[in-house]
């Protein structure tokens, strides 16, 4: 039970961490899970972090519950999940009443605006951190480049991307299996 109270606890922490949504987590969740408990590898991230994006439902929670599953199966995932949504449901419920009372103060939305920017500073750093680990070759470097172009110019769903990077992936190794 002590194993399912601590990822409860740990991926509460990370929900309270949690702002911006669910690339604003990456950093934290990177930090916690990957390098204090060791739950998972940082390609293991990357592939949840993927996959929870792919799949319906919000990524923070797609993510703990794969990394739950992972660890300690059923009640891992459960006690996962329901560690990275309580506290969100807990500051939810008490800020619900009162954000619309306070959303007119300048001050207020000066606030949000520096939010905003800090997280999108913690999104970039995740992704400088992942894309090394990531991009490793020539090939990862073209499936990434040529998703980066795709995704300005063309506005699909994360899931394409995912897809097509698979089979570029699946692509490249059969050719390079064949080469040698």
């Amino acid at each position: 039970m002590k194993i399912f109270l601590e990822m409860f606890l740990t991926f509460a922490k990370v929900g309270v961490m949690t702002f911006g949504g669910g690339y604003a987590m990456l950093p934290i969740l990177q930090r916690e899970v990957v390098d204090n408990k060791g739950w998972a590898t940082e390609e293991e991230l990357m592939d949840y972090f993927a996959i929870g994006q792919c799949t319906p439902g919000v990524i923070a929670v797609n993510t703990a519950t794969f990394i739950g599953q992972k660890c300690k199966g059923f009640w891992g995932a459960i006690f996962s999940t329901l560690g990275v949504v309580f506290p969100s449901l807990v500051i939810i419920s008490l800020l619900a009443g009162v954000i619309e009372a306070f959303s007119h103060i300048v001050w207020v939305q000066h606030a949000f605006g520096g939010i905003r920017v800090c997280v999108c500073v913690l999104i970039l750093n995740a992704v400088v951190k992942l894309l090394k680990k990531a991009v490793v070759d020539i090939p990862t470097a073209i499936i990434f480049i040529g998703v980066a172009v795709c995704s300005v110019c063309f506005d699909l769903s994360p899931v394409i991307y995912v897809l097509i990077a698979a089979a570029a992936g699946i692509v490249i190794q059969v050719i390079g299996g064949k080469k040698k």
